[in-house]
């Protein structure tokens, strides 16, 4: 009950927080406390109401914006996952969010030699249809002028 009421919650804050308009209505509240500041003679208590809304706002953002990248994570994560497993990619690769940053890296230099076989192999491959391409055609009896030498 609670977590879907946080989930709606921190969903319509994360959307609302990065809209231009709220850009503009942090920008208009700013000019309006510095303008106000003569009116108040720039007093301390001026100066703790800037400080204070926007200490609380940005402590508050910061576990809205967390959750939601968290639960976004881990609905990306999901789909690659799926897509790995109906894939011929390796099913080893799923889950390897949860192992540890070591064991991620080893498979990552894994990843990477693979890459780097694959590339190798492709221009070879590459290579040799150039050099096929190039090579001259033997020429067949027809062509030689229709005679055949034995």
């Amino acid at each position: 009950m609670f977590g879907k009421l946080f989930t709606r919650i921190a969903n319509s804050v994360a959307m609302a927080a990065g809209k231009p308009i709220t850009f503009i209505l942090c920008c208009l509240t700013i000019i309006v406390w510095a303008v106000s500041g003569p009116i108040f003679g720039f007093s301390d208590t001026w100066q703790l109401i800037i400080n204070t809304g926007t200490t609380i706002i940005t402590f508050l953002m910061v576990f809205l914006i967390q959750n939601t990248q968290n639960r976004d994570g881990v609905a990306i994560q999901a789909k690659l996952d799926e897509l790995v497993r109906v894939s011929e990619a390796k099913n080893a690769f799923i889950g390897i969010e949860h192992l540890t940053e070591e064991e991620v890296e080893k498979f990552r230099r894994q990843c990477e030699a693979a890459a780097k076989k694959a590339d190798k192999e492709l221009a070879e491959l590459e290579a040799q249809k150039r050099a096929r391409k190039k090579a001259p055609a033997k020429a067949s009896p027809a062509k030689a002028g229709g005679l055949i030498l034995r």
